[in-house]
C-alpha cells in the first residue's frame, strides 16, 4: 500500500506507468514463447506459459492495489473514472498474453513453413502496436507538466495516429496469415487448426486493445 501511496504522491500517472511495466514484461516473453512454440521445444513453451502467467498474476495484484487506494481526486489531472478505465484496458492486455501461453501449452503446434514468415510479421507488427500504446503511457506525467496542451498534446497526438496505423498494417497483415493457412489447411488437423485460429485472434485482440488504449488517451486530450 506504501508503494501505491508514494507513487500517487509523485504523480496521478505514475501507478499507471508501474501497472503499465508489469503489462509489458508479460508481453516481452511472447517473441520467445513462440519461438519455443515453432522448434517444438515443449518444455520451454511451458516454462514460458508458466511465466507469463506469474507476471500477469503480478499485474492482477499492482492493479487491485490501485483501485483500493485511488484517491478521490487526482489533482483534476484525469477524473477516477478515466484513470480506471485505462488501468482496466492495460489488464485485458495482460490476460490476453496470459491467453496465448495457455493456447500454445494445449498442445503441440506447429506451422507451416509457407506459413511462418507471414505469422512473425504478424506478431511483430501487434507488439509494435502495443509498444506505442506503452509509450503514450509514458508521456502521461509530461503532458500533466503542459496542461494536457501546447507541443506536448501533439507530439501525443501524432503517437496515438501512429499506433492506429501500426494496427491498421496489423489488420492487413492478419488477412495475408488467415489466406495463407487456409491454403496450407491440409497441413492441419481440425483442432490444430482451431488453436491456432485461437491465437490469431487473441493476438489480434493484444493489437486491438493497445489501439484503444492510445485512442482512451486522446479522448482525454480531447476533453480537456
Amino acid at each position: 500500500m506504501l508503494t501505491i501511496l508514494k507513487l500517487f504522491g509523485r504523480s496521478p500517472f505514475a501507478p499507471l506507468q508501474s501497472h503499465m511495466e508489469k503489462v509489458s514484461q508479460c508481453v516481452r516473453l511472447l517473441p520467445s514463447l513462440f519461438e519455443a512454440v515453432q522448434k517444438q521445444e515443449i518444455q520451454r513453451v511451458n516454462e514460458l506459459s508458466a511465466k507469463i502467467e506469474e507476471l500477469k498474476q503480478q499485474a492482477d495484484l499492482t492493479k487491485n492495489d490501485i483501485r483500493n487506494h485511488l484517491p478521490k481526486s487526482l489533482f483534476l489531472a484525469l477524473d477516477r473514472a478515466s484513470l480506471l478505465e485505462i488501468l482496466a484496458i492495460q489488464s485485458k492486455i495482460a490476460a490476453k498474453t496470459d491467453t496465448l501461453g495457455l493456447l500454445v501449452s494445449i498442445k503441440p503446434l506447429s506451422l507451416p513453413q509457407e506459413s511462418q514468415a507471414v505469422f512473425d510479421q504478424f506478431l511483430t507488427k501487434a507488439i509494435e502496436t502495443f509498444d506505442g500504446a506503452k509509450e503514450i503511457i509514458k508521456e502521461l506525467h509530461e503532458l500533466l507538466e503542459s496542461s494536457f496542451g501546447g507541443i506536448e498534446a501533439e507530439k501525443v497526438k501524432n503517437m496515438v495516429e501512429n499506433v492506429v496505423y501500426k494496427n491498421q498494417e496489423e489488420g492487413r497483415i492478419a488477412r495475408s496469415l488467415l489466406k495463407n493457412v487456409y491454403a496450407h489447411e491440409e497441413n492441419f488437423t481440425p483442432g490444430t487448426f482451431i488453436l491456432w485460429q485461437r491465437v490469431f485472434e487473441t493476438i489480434g485482440a493484444l493489437s486491438y486493445l493497445s489501439e484503444r488504449l492510445a485512442n482512451r488517451i486522446r479522448l482525454t486530450l480531447e476533453l480537456k
